[in-house]
């Protein structure tokens, strides 16, 4: 009985091995660009969110073209999961989006937390980025490294 729970064991993990990287890129493709569309299509729950942040950060863009353009924005991030090549490029965007929609926390706290490490359902909305962050880390730890090439001239 051991050595067929061993045996399970070991294909169930190979099996997840194989299907992380693009089911986490699938996963990501779809959340980025659903969001992103809602936003772009005015439906975004978040919307009154982003404008009460822009008003405190970026009071000369009005909320609406700001949603507007982050909606396309969030769609550009779905699809670059997409596209194993371009996993750096999506890792940088993705950071500069991920501080930015973490500004609320800080910047927005009556409308973020309830009360001390209490958050409300926006802030819950927020913090949840961190599922985002840990998948987006192993996609990271499954790209090769850049490896130094010489130029050497004879």
């Amino acid at each position: 009985m051991k050595k067929f729970i061993i045996s399970f064991d070991q294909k169930i993990i190979l099996n997840i091995r194989k299907i992380f990287p693009i089911f986490s890129r699938v996963a990501l493709f779809i959340v980025y660009f659903w969001f992103g569309l809602l936003k772009i299509i005015g439906l975004s729950p978040a919307g009154s969110l982003v404008a009460d942040l822009l008003k405190k950060t970026l009071p000369f863009i009005t909320a609406d073209q700001f949603i507007f353009y982050f909606g396309w924005l969030e769609m550009l991030i779905g699809v670059l999961f997409l596209i194993p090549k371009l996993s750096r490029l999506v890792i940088a965007i993705l950071l500069i989006h991920l501080i930015t929609t973490a500004g609320p926390l800080f910047l927005l706290p009556q409308i973020t937390w309830q009360s001390f490490l209490v958050p409300t359902l926006e802030g819950q909305y927020i913090i949840k980025n961190l599922l985002i962050i840990a998948t987006a880390m192993g996609i990271i730890a499954e790209l090769q490294p850049w490896k130094e090439t010489s130029s050497k001239k004879n």
